[in-house]
C-alpha cells in the first residue's frame, strides 16, 4: 500500500527525461485529490493509480522506442552519405551539396567549380604493398588535401582513388586553377605509410558552372572527362575541360558505335593499290585497303578509320570481312585473267594476329574462297611483336605451315629492330614511305634504305618500297636493288573492277 506522496515520487522517477516533463505535470494534476488524503489509498484509488502507472509506462516505452528509432535513422543517414573509409562525403552527399551550390550561384552570379582527381598509378601501390596500405594511403591523402582547401570547400571521395572538391563562391575561373595547383603541390612530398615512403601524384580535371543552371551530374561528368584529358597527357597536373578535345572524343565514340553497324549495312568496301615489279613496273599484285562511306559524314579518311577499327570491339569481324572480300576478288581476277600469279596483300592488326584461332580463320577463308595460299600475303606490323613476341612467333609459324606469304609492314618506323628480319619467318620487308620519300635528297634516308635492302637480300627476303610518288624515287630504288614498288607514281587505289585494267596498263 502507498499514499499519494509515494505515487507522486514514483511518477517523478518515471518521467526523468525533459521530453516527458509536460506530461508529468499533467499527471500530477490528477493526483491533487489525493494530496490531503491521510493514510493508504482505498481499492478504487488503487485501481486508478495502477491504471495511471500502466498508461505512463506504456507512454514511456513508446517514447523511448521513438527516440531509438530517430537515433538509428540519423545514424543510418550518416552512413548512407559518407565514405566509410575516410569519413568524407560520398557521391550522394556531394551531388546534394552541388545542387544547393548551383542554386546559390544562380542568385549570386559567382562561379562554382568541381575538381575531379584520380591518383596516378594507385593500383601499383595496392599490388606492391597490399590493400591495407592502399587504404591507409587514401586516408592520408584525404587528410593532406583537406589541409590545403578553403573552409567552405567540400572534399568528397567517390570510389577507389577518386576524390572530388566542390568549390563555391569563386569570383573568377582562375581561382579554381589555384586550388588545383595547391593540391598538386601538397601531394609532392612522399607519404610515410606502414614504414614505406610512397610517392603519389594526381590528375585533376576542372569543370566550371557559371550560370547556376548546370546539371549536377553533367558537371561531374565534365570534370571526370577533364581528368582523363590530363591522364592522356601524362598525369600529375590539372586542367580545365578542353571542349574541343571532348567534342573530338565524343565524335570518335560515335564513329566507333556506327562502325559496329557498318558491315551489316554494307557501308564498308575495299579498294586496291597495285604493287609493281621495280625493274619493268609490271603489276604483280595489289594491297587491299579498307574504305568506309558513312551515311551522314561521307567518306571517312583512312587515317581516322584504321586506328578506329583497331580499337573497336568489332575488329575481328572487320578483319574477317576484309580477308574474305580480298580473297574473293583475287579469285575472280584469276578466273578472268587466266593467271594465278597475281597476289593480294591484306593488312592484319596485332589484335587480330594474337587472337585465338587466327590461323584457323585464315584457313577457313582460303577454303571458302578457293584461294591458293601462295597468292595471299598477310602484312604484319612490329606492334604485334612488341605486345607478345612469343605468341606472334607461334602464329606466324602456323601461317607459314598453311602456305601464305608474310610481310613485315612499315619497316623503318618505330622500333624497327633488324632482329625481326632474322627471328620471324617473313617473306617480304615493306620499307615505310617516310624513308622512301627522302631517297633523292636525304643521304641518311638513302643509306638506311640501302642497308635494309642489303640485309633483306642477305636473308633471302624480298623488299617492297611503299609511298613511291616520283620517277626519281623509282629510279633510286631500282639502283639500290629494291624488288617491288608501290605508290601514286604507278597507280592510286582503285576499285576491284579496275585492278585488272591497271595491271594491263
Amino acid at each position: 500500500m502507498f499514499g499519494p506522496r509515494a505515487l507522486e515520487a514514483g511518477l517523478a522517477a518515471v518521467f526523468t527525461f525533459p521530453l516527458h516533463q509536460g506530461l508529468f505535470r499533467r499527471q500530477l494534476g490528477a493526483l491533487d485529490l489525493y494530496r490531503d488524503s491521510p493514510g493508504p489509498l482505498n481499492e478504487d484509488d488503487m485501481v486508478a493509480a495502477q491504471t495511471l502507472a500502466d498508461v505512463t509506462a506504456a507512454y514511456l516505452n513508446n517514447a523511448r522506442a521513438r527516440a531509438d528509432l530517430l537515433d538509428s535513422s540519423e545514424r543510418s543517414h550518416e552512413s548512407a552519405v559518407h565514405d566509410p573509409l575516410t569519413g568524407l562525403p560520398n557521391r550522394v552527399l556531394l551531388l546534394e551539396r552541388l545542387e544547393h551550390a548551383l542554386l546559390r550561384s544562380r542568385r549570386s552570379g559567382q562561379v562554382v567549380a568541381l575538381l575531379f582527381m584520380d591518383l596516378d598509378q594507385f593500383k601499383a601501390v595496392n599490388d606492391m604493398h597490399g590493400h591495407h596500405v592502399g587504404d591507409a594511403l587514401l586516408v592520408a591523402v584525404a587528410r593532406r588535401i583537406g589541409g590545403v582547401l578553403r573552409p567552405g570547400d567540400t572534399l568528397a571521395r567517390l570510389s577507389g582513388d577518386e576524390f572530388v572538391v566542390l568549390c563555391e563562391e569563386l569570383d573568377e575561373d582562375a581561382q579554381a586553377r589555384i586550388v588545383a595547383e595547391r593540391i598538386v603541390a601538397a601531394l609532392t612530398a612522399p607519404f610515410l605509410v606502414a614504414g614505406a615512403a610512397i610517392d603519389v601524384s594526381a590528375s585533376i580535371g576542372i569543370a566550371l558552372a557559371t550560370s547556376g543552371h548546370d546539371d549536377p551530374k553533367q558537371l561531374l561528368q565534365q570534370a571526370d572527362t577533364a581528368m582523363y584529358q590530363v591522364k592522356r597527357k601524362g598525369g600529375a597536373d590539372a586542367q580545365l575541360l578542353d571542349t574541343r578535345e571532348q567534342h573530338l572524343a565524343e565524335s570518335q565514340a560515335s564513329l566507333i558505335h556506327d562502325l559496329g553497324q557498318a558491315i551489316r549495312r554494307e557501308q564498308l568496301h575495299l579498294v586496291y593499290q597495285p604493287i609493281v615489279r621495280t625493274g619493268d613496273a609490271r603489276v604483280i599484285g595489289a594491297e587491299a585497303l579498307l574504305r568506309w562511306d558513312h551515311p551522314t559524314r561521307g567518306p571517312v579518311a583512312p587515317t581516322i578509320l584504321i586506328p578506329l577499327a583497331e580499337q573497336s570491339a568489332v575488329i575481328a569481324e572487320i578483319g574477317h570481312f576484309i580477308l574474305t572480300q580480298a580473297c574473293s576478288d583475287r579469285h575472280r581476277w584469276s578466273r578472268e585473267q587466266g593467271s594465278d600469279d597475281f597476289v593480294v596483300s591484306v593488312n592484319v592488326s596485332a589484335h587480330q594476329l594474337l587472337a585465338q584461332d587466327f590461323a584457323a580463320m585464315v584457313t577457313s577463308v582460303l577454303d571458302t574462297t578457293d584461294t591458293d595460299p601462295l597468292q595471299l600475303t598477310l602484312e604484319i606490323t612490329e606492334s604485334a611483336f612488341l605486345q607478345d613476341a612469343t605468341r606472334a612467333l607461334i602464329v606466324l609459324r602456323e601461317l607459314k605451315e598453311i602456305g601464305v606469304q608474310l610481310a613485315l609492314d612499315d619497316f623503318g618506323t618505330g622500333y624497327s629492330s633488324l632482329g625481326y628480319l632474322e627471328t620471324f619467318p617473313v617473306d617480304y620487308v615493306k620499307i615505310d614511305q617516310s624513308l622512301t620519300s627522302g631517297l633523292v635528297h636525304d643521304k641518311v634516308a638513302r643509306a638506311m634504305v640501302h642497308n635494309i635492302i642489303e640485309l633483306a637480300h642477305l636473308l633471302e627476303l624480298r623488299v617492297i618500297c611503299e609511298g613511291v610518288e616520283t620517277a626519281e624515287e623509282h629510279a633510286e630504288i631500282r639502283k639500290l636493288g629494291g624488288d617491288f614498288c608501290q605508290g601514286f607514281h604507278f597507280a592510286k587505289p582503285v576499285s576491284a573492277d579496275m585492278v585488272l585494267a591497271a595491271s594491263v596498263a
